[in-house]
């Protein structure tokens, strides 16, 4: 297999919009949602359902459903424990931290903990209680959990099926789905863990993005596969909504809300619903970057420190929240706290950072290789990718 490095440098993107917005500085608010009204959330996992729908088709095709179902758990396991490991670093390191400074933003983090350590614990582990932060691994690794069985109904019977399907748990999620199982559940289980600590990402929503993306990447997979073609109509279509949607969220009077204080209608353009304006300012821009990435390819230079990042996007997004979390753990929440000679030294020495835990697990990623095989070393989540 070859590397394909714009994925990468697209994926280091992601990471680098997530770390400048998760720290509290001054660049948090300007450079949160910067091409409208989508974070780098939707693009990071967007991405990551495209090249996994991309390489574990093709490994299902050359060596077997099973041997591809296989691989989707190993990730997914390799995934879990990078999760385990945050929830842990999180219930200690900061945990101490945070309380011996008194600090709010770590009290307000991990305010269910504090309350019942021992269920927090058992039910994180479980992916159920899910502080912030700390939410979009869980979801990531239930989906990766789920695609095996996807992937394989595609090969055989095609996706129409799984993508209506997908769209229409989307429409339910819209009318409060997420709620209901939640309340089902408790009404089955006596689950204790209150709605709003088992995560901000609503998961019926989100999974539409993985869909998407296993779909797109699956189609994708054949060596010689074509690029994906948008009639004219369609892509001026796209650029409008886009160019609409950049402008609004820089020049509206509501900024990263797009209708102010009306939460009624925010919900339209709300991130964790996956709201339906907001689905259609993300799929514009997914199209713009399709078809005008490869123009920009042959004229922008390879950005190789943002290819590292993305080459090495599971250790390094564990990376950003460890030092994400130690920020607020010492310094807290207010972004204007500290003077702006602050803000650049904590900016360039979690960038640096960061680039150096890529660098090392890129290089542990190549001694171990020949064990793994040519086809594995490039399996997303593992530290390749």
């Amino acid at each position: 297999m070859t590397r394909r490095w714009e994925l990468d440098a697209l994926r280091g993107l992601m990471l680098v919009l997530m770390t400048l917005t998760h720290l509290p500085t001054r660049l948090s608010s300007p450079l949160g949602q910067p091409f409208g009204f989508v974070s780098a959330a939707e693009g990071f996992v967007l991405l990551s359902a495209y090249m996994a729908g991309m390489v574990y088709t093709r490994m299902a095709r050359k060596k077997g459903i099973e041997a591809m179902r296989a691989a989707f758990w190993r990730r997914a396991l390799k995934v879990y424990a990078c999760h385990a490991a945050m929830l842990v670093f999180l219930f200690t390191v900061i945990a101490a931290v945070g309380l011996r400074i008194d600090q709010p933003a770590v009290k307000d983090l991990m305010s269910f903990y504090l309350a019942h350590p021992a269920t927090a614990l058992f039910t994180g582990l479980l992916l159920i209680y899910s502080p912030p932060l700390l939410d979009i691994l869980p979801m990531y690794i239930l989906f990766m959990l789920v695609s095996p069985w996807l992937l394989a109904h595609a090969l055989r019977r095609g996706w129409f099926w799984i993508v209506a399907g997908s769209v229409l748990v989307w429409g339910l999620a819209q009318w409060g789905l997420g709620l209901w199982v939640y309340q089902a559940t408790v009404a089955v289980t006596g689950l204790s863990v209150p709605f709003h600590e088992t995560g901000s990402f609503a998961t019926f929503s989100w999974q539409l993005l993985w869909v998407l993306g296993l779909w797109m990447g699956a189609g994708r997979s054949a060596e010689a596969a074509s690029p994906l073609v948008f009639p004219r109509w369609v892509m001026v279509l796209a650029v409008l909504v886009a160019v609409v949607g950049f402008i609004w969220r820089h020049h509206g009077e509501g900024g990263q809300a797009a209708f102010g204080g009306n939460d009624g209608l925010n919900l339209l353009f709300d991130k964790w619903l996956l709201g339906p304006l907001r689905l259609l300012d993300l799929l514009a821009l997914m199209a713009v970057v399709m078809h005008f990435g490869p123009w920009l390819k042959a004229r922008v230079g390879r950005l190789r420190w943002l290819e590292t990042l993305g080459a090495a996007s599971l250790p390094v997004f564990c990376a950003h929240l460890m030092i994400v979390l130690l920020v607020l753990a010492i310094w807290g929440a207010n972004p204007y706290a500290h003077a702006w000679w602050v803000d650049a030294a904590l900016l360039l020495g979690c960038f640096v950072s960061l680039y150096g835990v890529a660098r090392v697990s890129l290089r542990l990623n190549r001694l171990q290789r020949p064990r793994a095989g040519p086809a594995e070393s490039f399996l997303p989540g593992s530290p390749p990718h």
